[in-house]
C-alpha cells in the first residue's frame, strides 16, 4: 500500500489526510484516513516539521496495512544534511518506510531535488526523497495518473484534508 499524505491548518483544528493506493498509475484512491486534532503549534523558521509531523503521525498510525512509500507535499531535505517534513517523518517511522516529497516551487536545496516534468507543464515539480534512489521516486510521481503537472491523487489528499 502507497500513500499520499498532507495537512491543512485552521484556527480550531488541523486536519491530516492520508490517502492510500496500490499502485503508482492509479486513478483513484483504495482507501483514505482523516485525523482532526489540535491546532498546529506556531511556524517557528527552521522548524516547520513541528507543525504538521504529530498530526501525520497520528493519521499514517491508522493505516490498515504497512506502507511502501509515503509521498509528503513538501521537501525531504532542506540541504545537505537539514532533513526537512519527509526526512523527519521517515525517522519517526523507524526508517522503515521511505518517503518521497513533491514540491511545487524551488527552495534554495532544490539543486538536491529531481525535477519532474508532467503533462504539458513547462514547470516542474521538484522531488526529494530519502529511503529511495532519488532516481526511482522522480520516476514513480512522473508515472503517476493525472494529466496535469500535480498528479491526480496529491490534488485529492490536498482537497481531503481542506473539504473536511
Amino acid at each position: 500500500m502507497l500513500a499520499c499524505v498532507d495537512v491543512d491548518y485552521r484556527p480550531d483544528v488541523t486536519v491530516a489526510a492520508c490517502v492510500l493506493f496500490r499502485g503508482w498509475e492509479d486513478a483513484t484512491e483504495a482507501g483514505h484516513l482523516l485525523e482532526r486534532g489540535p491546532p498546529a503549534e506556531a511556524y517557528e523558521p527552521g522548524q516547520f516539521y513541528r507543525r504538521e509531523l504529530p498530526h501525520l503521525l497520528r493519521v499514517l498510525a491508522a493505516a490498515p496495512e504497512p506502507l511502501e512509500a509515503i509521498v509528503v507535499d513538501g521537501y525531504v531535505w532542506l540541504g545537505h544534511d537539514k532533513p526537512g517534513l519527509g526526512a523527519h517523518l521517515y525517522e519517526s517511522l523507524g526508517r522503515s518506510v521511505p518517503v518521497i516529497g513533491v514540491a511545487k516551487t524551488a527552495f534554495h536545496s532544490a539543486s538536491l531535488a529531481a525535477p519532474v516534468y508532467r503533462g504539458q507543464s513547462q514547470r516542474p515539480l521538484f522531488v526529494t526523497a530519502v529511503g529511495v534512489d532519488l532516481s526511482v521516486a522522480a520516476e514513480h510521481i512522473r508515472r503517476m495518473h493525472g494529466d496535469s503537472r500535480k498528479p491526480t491523487l496529491l490534488t485529492r489528499v490536498d482537497r481531503l484534508c481542506r473539504d473536511s
